[in-house]
């Protein structure tokens, strides 16, 4: 999953990082994300290789090909495997499976998947070489829906919104897709247009049976925004009850993305937004299930401060 650009703030700090990428079932309530019946793998594999659970993007494997992945929700999941100059490879992950998860790629990627691993390796060097690379992918396989996906996001980077709905529009036509439906809904909020990316960001949930952590997190965006523009103008119970409907969607989405890089800038937007609430239990919660899946991070130490601060506040006298 890609991510989209989020910055929060408020009077202690600055959130400027990446999300939609740019969340388990959508009938989850709002209240602070659960971490048990997590389990922890290890994938090995070809160095320097992307790996993914259910769509989601867990991180990079070492020059030694291992990559730890510390939040597996249970049940089935789908693994997916892409090794510079290999085919990309799905499988399933058995419910049981814990441990050293050993996967070796073995078919050769062709030109077409070649072109494809350029243009992804070089979507956060030079978006102008990545976009030609997607190009050249499209050209050799008209039909790479994963392609086109990649081609709408670099154009959005670009801010040429034009030529990214045309993009998209070519993958859902190619095939039904929850991600390309993702990535249309984030479109149509850049562009002024929130019921269309409302409708949009749940047809791509009930196309994912549910789980879509882009689309989750784009509702939760969106209604965020909603919730400032009501407090700025006055409108307190709009404000509530847009930062109700934020916070719902972005627990489901740090729930569905476990211990995902990206989950990290919403556990922190989730917890902000509890705390403008006043929902300072709930906030507490969700900054120690931060601490519990991303310890060693350098924001572990500020996460840690917000507790602290939240808990003098509840101290204070009314």
């Amino acid at each position: 999953m890609k991510c989209l650009e989020i910055i929060g703030h408020d009077r202690r700090r600055l959130v400027l990082l990446i999300v939609i990428c740019l969340v388990a079932s959508a009938g989850i309530l709002a209240q602070a994300p659960r971490s048990t019946s997590l389990r922890s793998i290890t994938i090995v594999t070809e160095p320097s290789s992307t790996v993914w659970v259910d769509g989601v993007r867990y991180g990079v494997t070492d020059d030694k090909g291992r990559l730890v992945i510390s939040s597996v929700l249970p049940g089935v999941r789908v693994l997916r495997i892409r090794a510079a100059g290999f085919a990309e490879l799905s499988k399933s992950l058995p419910a049981a499976s814990r441990g050293d998860v050993v996967i070796k790629p073995v078919k050769k990627a062709d030109e077409a998947e070649l072109a494809f691993q350029s243009a992804e390796k070089q979507t956060t060097i030079d978006r102008e070489k990545a976009i030609a690379e997607y190009k050249r992918a499209i050209k050799l396989r008209p039909g790479y829906v994963e392609a086109h996906i990649g081609l709408a996001r670099a154009y959005s980077e670009r801010g040429d919104i034009e030529n990214a709905f045309k993009s998209i529009q070519i993958a859902k036509r190619l095939r039904p897709n929850a991600e390309a439906l993702a990535v249309e809904g984030r479109l149509l909020k850049d562009s002024g247009e929130e019921d269309k990316a409302i409708a949009t960001f749940k047809r791509a949930i009930a196309l994912g049976r549910g789980f879509q952590p882009e689309a989750h997190t784009g509702l939760g965006l969106l209604y965020k925004d909603r919730a400032e523009n009501a407090g700025g103008s006055g409108d307190y119970y709009g404000e509530n009850a847009n930062y109700d409907e934020a916070a719902r969607y972005l627990a489901i989405a740090v729930d569905q993305l476990g211990s995902s890089p990206d989950a990290m800038v919403i556990y922190q937007l989730l917890g902000l937004i509890y705390e403008r609430q006043k929902k300072f239990k709930e906030a507490i919660a969700v900054y120690e299930n931060f601490l519990q899946l991303f310890p060693n991070t350098s924001e572990a130490g500020a996460v840690e401060s917000f507790i602290v601060q939240i808990k003098k506040q509840m101290n204070e006298p009314e």
